[in-house]
């Protein structure tokens, strides 16, 4: 049995190698008893991570409710690890169906064997692997300063014990318990989150070797004159039908991540709007703990970072698509005769309609998008900078 996944892309092959150490991406080919023992560990690994503290943290937002201060420090994790569990029921249901546009885009890149188009791989790789290597760092940085903020006796973050956790050895335990658990749950959120963005980023990836095909359709004939031979209206006609097909292919693609992450999107963009404003409400509450300030405002930009690398792809994808047709206008049709630039014709036609992937079919991922959240979250740090202003 493999641990380390294959795959062309780095963050992809970190995401699910990490996936798969924790019990949610199975190896192929495991025997009935296999799936039952591995099904078992992935059980027993998220109720350590996650289960365990989704359940002590909702019986501590029952117990304090009311106490609006309390509730948000509880609340704004709490939602994170709601909408965590959201992405692991996702992937779990429609595994087969990611699995396969995995496998897809993996094996549709590999075959890449122009110098150019190597070199379009290569980008997209190293553009995916810079997001989830700033979005770890924005993690780790956060998890430190809950780790390191925690007063004498008291844990990182607000939740309830059916003991005392002030008594030595269980605080020691459940410290370790919260800093290790919800650095682990965190680092798989950003390998769930950095494995939709770069399936994105893949997508668009195909869309720009088809226009990188479509530019280069002349490639290495020797055209003589103003019109190609019939030999080579052949060789181009024959090319042309196989960028049609990987533009359905990519389209398709689209589709299928549209159908496989639009409702978790959905569902982290609604969370991520309210964690920004329970976050810019606990930021702006915060004072005397320096570190615990600065780890609430990198939680702030954790979270508005995640907003943005899906509205970033997104918005990507659909300049992507739309470039196809800009490509096929810049092919030598000058030299196709008549009804092979009909043919280049149609693909443009096509292509002007731009890809789109929504949230909940809501809103699209675009800049826009992010940009409105961003609004929000100034909003809310004005009103309650205001309010404290009126306070004091």
């Amino acid at each position: 049995m493999a641990v380390i996944v294959d795959n062309v892309n780095l963050s992809v092959r970190v995401s699910l190698t990490a996936l798969r150490l924790v019990g949610f991406w199975a190896p192929e080919g495991l025997t009935k008893n296999g799936k039952w023992w591995y099904n078992a560990y992935g059980f027993s690994c998220f109720m350590f991570l996650l289960g365990t503290y989704i359940i002590i943290q909702v019986v501590d937002l029952i117990l304090i409710w009311g106490n609006l201060p309390l509730m948000t420090e509880t609340a704004f994790l709490l939602f994170t690890n709601l909408a965590h569990v959201a992405k692991f029921v996702n992937l779990a249901v429609r595994k087969r169906m990611i699995r396969l546009i995995i496998n897809d885009a993996d094996q549709i890149l590999r075959r890449e064997n122009t110098e150019e188009g190597k070199n379009i791989v290569k980008q997209c790789n190293r553009e995916t692997a810079i997001f989830q290597f700033f979005y770890m760092c924005i993690t780790l940085v956060t998890m430190l300063g809950w780790a390191f903020s925690a007063e004498t006796n008291m844990l990182p973050l607000r939740a309830w014990y059916p003991y005392d956790t002030r008594q030595s050895p269980a605080y020691e335990l459940t410290y370790l318990h919260q800093v290790v658990a919800l650095y682990v749950a965190a680092n798989l959120n950003v390998c769930k989150d950095s494995l939709v963005t770069t399936l994105l980023a893949q997508c668009r990836c195909r869309l720009r070797l088809l226009a990188l095909a479509l530019r280069t359709l002349n490639k290495d004939l020797d055209v003589k004159g103003d019109r190609l031979t019939l030999e080579q209206e052949a060789i181009v006609s024959a090319r042309l039908r196989d960028c049609v097909v990987r533009h359905q292919a990519a389209l398709h693609a689209a589709v299928q991540l549209q159908t496989c992450f639009s409702e978790p999107t959905f569902a982290q963009f609604t969370v991520s709007l309210v964690i920004i404003c329970a976050t810019a409400f606990q930021l702006v509450s915060q004072v005397g703990n320096v570190v615990r300030l600065l780890s609430m405002g990198t939680y702030l930009l954790n979270m508005m970072y995640q907003v943005f690398i899906y509205c970033y792809q997104g918005n990507q994808l659909s300049e992507e698509s739309v470039g196809v047709c800009g490509a096929a206008y810049a092919a030598p049709w000058h030299t196709f005769s008549a009804p092979l630039r009909r043919s280049l014709l149609l693909v443009m036609s096509r292509s002007r309609r731009a890809a789109r992937i929504s949230a909940g079919g809501f809103t699209a991922l675009s800049l826009a998008s992010f940009m409105a959240v961003s609004k929000c979250c100034h909003l809310k740090l004005d009103c309650r900078a205001q309010n404290s202003e009126v306070e004091q």
